[in-house]
């Protein structure tokens, strides 16, 4: 597997050329389809069963999902990738670059990177003949940096293909900490609110005095300052984006901006903030919603606020003992293959993803290609880590295939 691997890196490094160089902007249904068209023979080539999932009724291109059968009696692998990026068309970020080792282009860490890692490792495995017996479901969302919605509906195929698998590997990004390579078996949550607060308006000369009360920006600022005072604790942050409010106020329809009416000497009738919160379990989850709920319930006088959570927002992958499990079977491949061990890294150092909405069966986070500047014009990977991390992943999913499945 290490010699196929080595003696393929010319053919994975053109192949990852040719998909950078398609836009595949989450928006640009075309482009994403075509990065889907491009990798269904890699797939088909190795035994691979490949199907494309539509999205259309949630406004997004679509899913690729690879199946492979084997003998039915190892683990069960769900190998998860991405096709889209966040450069749409317009964006003036485009192209290929490359200096040595370093190549530039839109996705071509996150995650396009990852999806050459996912065809490197499976092709070296089935050069050595360790494919054939491989129980392995590969799903490629179309739609992962700009979700569509409903995300039940959305995620339902990721989902189900997981029910039936028994460890998730993730392709995004490798992490890496003073040129040390890191293990991830933990992703936050995302998960978006709106506060909305109202008040009695009248001229500024009755400002916070008890006819008038302080009006509905104060209000605001009461609570978004209470949350910088009152939610603090480990693994959780809590963000504010976007604040309007003045006599009137209102959010666009993609609650990306917004506009406001207001003279200096009015008291604010209406404020909204928009923001996120992340967290790392379900239990922090909820217990951070209940201390938001109560910070907002306090309320100056005459006024009121309202926090309403998004419905869609992205779950936690907690850092379980399953988890640590996985890290320490890609440790003994490391060893195997002379590399350094990878210590478990912080969450907070990582993103939502697709993962987490999977994290009910063991996963390892970060299997893809190690780069920098990510979401941002000029982002890049380091072509080696291509062959380094294809290595670990043919040579970790070699010996999981090999494990009995667990019961349940």
């Amino acid at each position: 597997m290490v010699a196929a691997v080595e003696a393929d890196h010319a053919r994975n490094v053109k192949l990852l050329e040719a998909l950078v160089l398609v836009n595949s902007g989450t928006m640009n249904l075309a482009g994403v389809e075509q990065v889907g068209r491009m990798l269904t023979p890699e797939f088909e080539q190795l035994g691979f069963t490949v199907r494309w999932i539509p999205m259309a009724k949630v406004g997004r291109a679509g899913h690729l999902i690879a199946t492979h059968k084997g003998n039915g009696k190892g683990k069960r692998l769900l190998l998860i990738g991405h096709l889209d990026t966040v450069f749409e068309p317009d964006s003036p970020f485009q192209g290929w670059k490359r200096k040595g080792d370093i190549v530039e282009g839109p996705g071509v860490g996150d995650m396009k990177g990852g999806d050459v890692v996912i065809v490197a490792a499976l092709r070296a495995m089935h050069a050595a003949g360790t494919l054939k017996n491989a129980d392995i479901t590969v799903v490629l969302t179309g739609d992962e940096e700009k979700p569509g919605e409903p995300l039940a509906e959305a995620r339902a195929d990721l989902i189900a293909a997981a029910k039936v698998s028994d460890v998730a590997l993730d392709f995004e990004g490798l992490s890496q900490s003073g040129g040390q390579d890191i293990g991830s078996i933990a992703r936050r949550s995302s998960t978006s609110w709106t506060i909305t607060a109202t008040a009695k308006s009248g001229h500024s000369s009755g400002v916070c005095k008890p006819s008038a009360g302080c009006g509905a920006i104060y209000e605001l600022a009461r609570i978004v300052d209470a949350f910088r005072l009152e939610l603090p604790e480990p693994n959780l942050t809590y963000n504010v984006g976007l604040i309007v409010g003045g006599t009137s106020a209102e959010l666009n329809a993609g609650d990306t901006g917004g506009g406001a009416t207001g003279k200096p000497n009015v008291i604010a009738a209406q404020a909204i903030a928009r923001g996120d919160i992340r967290t790392l379990s379900p239990e922090q989850e909820e217990r951070v919603r209940a201390k938001m709920k109560a910070i907002v319930g306090r309320h100056l006088d005459k006024a009121q606020a309202e926090l309403v959570f998004s419905d869609d927002g992205y779950p936690p992958m907690a850092p379980t003992e399953g988890n640590r499990a996985l890290l320490a079977r890609l440790n003994e491949v490391n060893t195997t293959l002379g590399l350094p061990q990878m210590p478990a890294g912080d969450p907070a150092n990582r993103g939502a993803g697709d993962i987490s909405f999977v994290a009910f069966i063991d996963g390892l986070v970060g299997m893809g290609m190690a780069g920098e500047g990510s979401h941002a014009p000029g982002e890049t990977a380091d072509l080696r880590s291509l062959d380094r991390q294809a290595k670990r992943a043919a040579l970790l999913m070699t010996r999981l295939s090999k494990e009995p499945r667990p019961k349940r």
